[in-house]
């Protein structure tokens, strides 16, 4: 059973940067796509980025140009480069991996916070 651990996360003001940390323990996520989500109160989890085992990417366009997911496989961790934050992009963000050790409905981090401040 993979376990993912986000990191990361605060409070930032408009304009800003942060990048988010998944790091994964339990098995090996090097052949799983990567996904981040995020879950702002009162509304549904969006998609933010995923990234395949092969390192082809895509971005939700909400946050294209701003936002770049990137993995390192010895570290079996997946980035979130968020840069020119928005207050809208104030939300937990959830990392997920989905693939041969992670099969079915894949496994869930728990989340880190990130408040944008305006």
């Amino acid at each position: 059973q993979v376990q993912l651990v986000e990191s990361g996360g605060g409070l930032v003001q408009a304009g800003g940067s942060l990048r988010l940390s998944c790091a994964a323990s339990g098995s090996i996520v090097s052949g799983n796509v990567m996904r981040w989500y995020r879950q702002a109160p009162g509304k549904q989890r969006e998609f933010v980025a995923g990234i395949g085992s092969g390192g082809s990417t895509n971005v939700a366009d909400s946050v294209k140009g701003r936002f770049t997911i990137s993995r390192d496989n010895p570290k079996n961790t997946v980035y979130l480069q968020m840069n020119n934050l928005k207050p809208e992009d104030t939300a937990v963000y959830l990392c997920n991996t989905l693939g041969p050790t992670a099969p079915g409905d894949g496994s869930w981090g728990q989340g880190t916070q990130v408040t944008v401040s305006s």
